[in-house]
């Protein structure tokens, strides 16, 4: 007796088995690529080996001096931190304290590297929109190099060669190379301090993002960035965020200073 032929769930059901193995076994063989480099599992090494998540601004030393910008829609940018603070504490950190738990680092750290290396295209493209061939170059041999010796990017051979390292460019640090000014100054739900120009250029940094033309790109595109918010927030952010708080008269203008200083220095390099 023949067995009956396979559907097409069935056939759907055995691809995404198959490719779920697939990277798997890409991420064990990227852990195995990056050896002892993985053993340390302290904040220098994690720093090292996944700048990204350290490039949030929040640092625990920062120059006082006041930042002035429009902020007409201050009632409404309160608000929307006060949300957005209870959001962190109450949803998104038990939600990274678990997933830490959950999750080795060093998983954590070729997943980090796995998301950064996609970013590339982005960063290549606002390098050269900016002028900054050689960086964008970097970003290029960076990119290629973690792909093929790197399995994909899980793993980050690239980051023993500074030349290959170049600064982080987005979209509103484009604009304001091109000249344009900061706008006013706005609280975005989920995502947090902005301005009117680097709000735009995160819609141009999205449209940048491979994952957002993938299929189902709505809801696998927000699924894989919640994924990777996470993953990024697990590496100490939220001892930096409450140490902030804590040392600060009014946490809103602490905030906002230290995302517009920030961008300045971003914009300097």
């Amino acid at each position: 007796m023949h067995d009956p032929a396979p559907t097409a769930t069935t056939t759907l059901t055995l691809h995404r088995q198959r490719l779920a193995l697939g990277m798997i076994a890409l991420v064990l063989t990227a852990l195995l690529m990056a050896g002892p480099s993985l053993a340390a599992d302290d904040t220098a090494a994690q720093e090292e080996v996944f700048p990204e998540a350290f490039d949030d601004g929040f640092e625990e030393e920062f120059d006082q001096t006041e930042i002035v910008i429009a902020d007409p829609l201050e009632p409404f940018n309160r608000a929307m931190f006060m949300v957005n603070d209870k959001l962190l504490l109450y949803v998104l950190k038990p939600v990274s304290k678990t997933y830490s738990t959950v999750v080795p680092w060093e998983i954590r750290t070729v997943l980090g590297n796995f998301f950064y290396n996609l970013a590339a295209p982005a960063r290549l493209v606002n390098n050269l929109l900016q002028g900054k061939v050689n960086a964008a170059g970097a970003e290029f041999g960076r990119f290629f190099i973690n792909t093929t010796v790197g399995v994909l990017g899980f793993g980050d051979p690239a980051a023993t060669f500074p030349r290959l390292n170049p600064p982080v460019e987005d979209m509103g640090q484009t604009f304001g190379v091109w000249g344009v000014g900061d706008g006013v100054y706005i609280v975005l739900p989920i995502l947090g301090p902005s301005t009117l120009r680097d709000t735009v250029g995160t819609v141009g940094d999205w449209l940048l993002d491979p994952f957002f033309y993938t299929a189902d790109a709505t809801a696998g595109w927000i699924a894989i960035s919640a994924v990777r918010q996470v993953n990024r927030l697990s590496y100490g952010f939220f001892d930096q965020y409450e140490a902030l708080k804590e040392v600060s008269i009014d946490p809103y203008k602490m905030f906002q200073s230290v995302y517009l200083q920030h961008r300045r220095e971003q914009l300097a390099k």
